[in-house]
């Protein structure tokens, strides 16, 4: 089932598996959330803000769309958690053998499960960066091992895993994670250097796994599990666009849009955020003076202010 003819309303001629660089594939399933329900409902919003998405990007001056970008069929498993993990997994490898740049959109966080999974299969040296308020490191939860409070578990034990933007978890969590690669948001509130800080330990090949809840919920209110404490919109992009034009980013999946009919700027927000993160990987591929000043970059500029402000007060 597709829930858009094609990806953003572009024209056909981008559309086509063919032709498309970019496979995006939505992942409708929210058979584990603790809390709001609704994130099943993620994918269709995520595709109705994108048709009312302008589709040149300002910041990158491009139109990322024309690299094509195919809408794949839904993975609608839901009979069990294990049995939509192995479907997302086997999905996304087999995009991935066709030698496209695999995205996804959820759903619930478990589906990253069956996504890191097929990336780790494909690519040497994986590093999952894990953008998420929370730490998502239970082996187990609620009688499973794919629940959204285990979505990064696997990657632990099996990725180089970082994690970015973590403020809630649970004590147990602590025996697993290597805290040298975790960046706690209230530690990067007062580190400037936060973003450097993270891609020293981001090598290899890099999956991201963003989770929206990752976001400060002042501007991502629609969320299964909001945490006040989150990151801001342009500090985001910055960090991301250091990681495409820094790092060889071989794929990536957002999760956990729960839209609200009376909130849609959310809904908006995430199909931003999927064409930015399509915009800097493109970008980084066919520009080699994309990030030749970075200094000069409207993010680096607002950074530099925001600590000249801090140091006059």
């Amino acid at each position: 089932m597709k829930t858009s003819k094609t990806y953003a309303g572009i024209p056909e001629k981008y559309a086509k598996l063919e032709t498309a660089k970019v496979v995006l594939i939505p992942v409708p399933y929210d058979g584990t959330s603790t809390w709001q329900k609704g994130a099943d409902k993620g994918p269709e919003a995520f595709l109705n803000a994108s048709e009312n998405m302008e589709l040149y990007d300002i910041e990158t001056k491009s139109e990322v769309y024309k690299e094509g970008v195919y809408l794949a069929d839904a993975v609608t498993e839901n009979s069990s958690p294990e049995a939509m993990v192995e479907a997302v997994h086997q999905t996304t490898k087999k995009y991935i053998n066709k030698n496209k740049f695999v995205t996804l959109f959820g759903g619930e966080h478990s589906i990253s499960i069956g996504s890191i999974r097929a990336f780790n299969e494909c690519f040497q040296n994986l590093t999952v960066l894990h953008i998420d308020a929370h730490a998502d490191l239970r082996k187990e939860y609620e009688g499973t091992k794919c629940n959204h409070a285990c979505a990064v578990y696997e990657a632990s034990q099996n990725t180089n895993l970082v994690q970015v933007g973590i403020r809630s978890m649970d004590a147990s969590e602590r025996t697993v994670m290597n805290e040298d690669k975790v960046f706690f948001a209230h530690d990067m509130a007062v580190n400037e250097d936060w973003i450097d800080d993270v891609l020293d330990q981001v090598t290899g090949n890099v999956f991201i796994t963003f989770d929206l809840d990752a976001l400060d919920p002042s501007i991502m209110p629609s969320t299964g599990t909001p945490e006040p404490g989150g990151l801001f919109w342009y500090e985001t992009l910055e960090f991301l666009r250091k990681v495409f034009t820094e790092r060889n980013v071989v794929g990536f999946d957002i999760v956990e849009l729960c839209p609200n009919e009376q909130e849609k700027s959310s809904d908006f927000l995430a199909a931003k955020l999927y064409y930015k993160m399509l915009s800097y990987k493109f970008l980084s591929e066919n520009d080699e003076d994309f990030d030749e000043d970075e200094d000069d970059s409207p993010f680096s500029q607002l950074s530099k202010f925001k600590n000249d402000l801090d140091e006059d007060y």
